[in-house]
């Protein structure tokens, strides 16, 4: 339908992006991230300590190869502000396209490097890999937010925090595909046959699903939250100066929002992967099961984490994101102090603890899309929540399987004191949640700075 200016011409309605295209081109990005993510981890565990890091004694290459595996949360915080910058500068569809594109390549370069154990590539093999895992890191930083904004500044009035829950939805999705992945690649092939070439699979089948994100990002039209900032003259100059000078209040309390959700989601992936499949009689004992086994168990609850994830749309609409955080979030907290028993009842007070963790990351990590932007006034709310929820990362989610190793190791096999602090990490976000505002009624197109 067309309108009528002042002048008495006639116009075409502004082009708007189709939900499905928003739920494609928001949830593919970090559906990669986070297939990124437990591809990565499950090569450098098996085969990159052999295949990169051969010449050292096999502890080093492990550590080694998880010390790589590290270099892309050093990463993030960078793309965040690259990212950020254009997204706040140029828009958001360009910026996506670029940040995929950037995640997507590097990843499947990987696939492709020769191994460290190929005469003259002994050290060339490493670099390159190190190389690659940051520039995977750098586009993660600009991923996340770009895609939440993608997808609340396409929603209709008062279902921001339901379209928020698309890109959320790409960590379930994302942990399922690349585990079941390799759980086919287990069963269909020997371990030397995985060793030699069968690890290259997942990461240069990564290429498919960013085949699609870019399909459906090159169809997108601007938001129009973005083409108010341009139409106003509001674009700035440098969104990361801005925000610092403007919205730092915001960037501290979106940091440690989002710090209980990035605890508890990498305790409940790494964490409980490491303590379920160690041995009963290690020197710091775990529960015994197979690798396979528990995998299997990871995946049942992480279907309860995407069912959850979906659920906590409509709950944050309904009863707004403060409520539902603050009594999520006290969840975590009490859930902390289940740990032990729940671990010590068996398979299944095993599953059940995964079950129960994962409804709960479901229902913290949901919102989360709605959240952190909704902090941000719309000319650096890409800059502003990228910086957040990646500076969480780190504080939550890079030393979070190191400090609960090293707390399992310290209470001799038990998982008490990783419970502990679960516990606090949940405290601290209590704390900044009282601290923070509703954002569910803020105006989102014309919220400027």
């Amino acid at each position: 339908m067309s309108t009528t200016t002042a002048a008495g011409k006639a116009t075409s309605p502004a082009p708007v992006n189709s939900r499905a295209r928003v739920i494609v081109a928001s949830l593919i990005g970090t559906s990669i991230e986070f297939y990124d993510f437990y591809v990565y981890a499950t090569a450098a565990v098996l085969v990159f300590p052999t295949l990169f890091f051969a010449n050292t004694d096999p502890t080093v290459a492990l550590l080694a190869s998880f010390a790589v595996f590290g270099v892309a949360f050093i990463a993030r915080p960078v793309g965040s502000i690259v990212f950020g910058h254009f997204g706040d500068r140029i828009g958001r569809k360009n910026t996506l396209i670029a940040s995929l594109l950037t995640m997507g390549i590097a990843t499947f370069l990987i696939g492709l490097i020769p191994a460290g154990t190929t005469p003259g590539w002994s050290i060339v093999a490493p670099t390159f890999l190190v190389i690659l895992r940051f520039a995977q890191g750098f586009g993660l930083g600009g991923e996340w937010s770009g895609a939440a904004l993608l997808a609340t500044e396409n929603a209709p009035a008062g279902k921001r925090a339901i379209y928020g829950t698309f890109p959320q939805l790409g960590a379930p999705i994302g942990f399922m595909v690349a585990n079941g992945l390799f759980l086919i690649l287990n069963v269909s092939m020997s371990a030397d046959a995985f060793a030699a070439w069968g690890w290259r699979i997942p990461f240069l089948g990564s290429a498919v699903l960013v085949a699609v994100g870019l399909y459906a990002r090159f169809k997108l039209v601007e938001t129009p939250a973005f083409t108010k900032v341009v139409e106003t003259g509001n674009v700035s100059k440098l969104p990361l100066g801005r925000v610092f000078r403007s919205s730092w209040r915001q960037l501290i309390l979106g940091t440690f929002i989002m710090l209980a959700t990035y605890t508890l989601f990498y305790l409940m992936t790494t964490f409980t992967l490491t303590f379920g499949t160690a041995a009963k009689d290690a020197p710091v004992a775990g529960l015994g099961y197979s690798r396979e086994s528990f995998l299997l168990m990871l995946i049942v609850g992480v279907a309860f984490f995407g069912i959850f994830t979906l659920v906590s749309g409509p709950l944050a609409e309904r009863f707004g994101r403060r409520r539902l955080l603050l009594a999520v979030t006290a969840g975590i907290f009490v859930f902390g102090f289940l740990f032990s028993p729940l671990f010590s009842a068996g398979f299944a007070g095993a599953q059940g603890l995964l079950v129960i963790g994962f409804i709960l990351m479901g229902l913290t990590f949901g919102p989360m899309g709605a959240v952190l932007p909704e902090l941000f006034p719309a000319n650096v709310r890409y800059t502003g929540s990228a910086i957040s929820y990646n500076v969480a990362s780190i504080l939550g989610a890079a030393v979070a399987p190191f400090i609960a190793v090293a707390l399992w190791k310290a209470a001799g096999g038990s998982t008490w004191l990783v419970g502990v602090y679960l516990s606090a990490m949940a405290l601290i976000t209590l704390a900044a949640l009282f601290l923070s505002r509703e954002t569910r009624d803020v105006d989102y197109s014309d919220n400027l700075n």
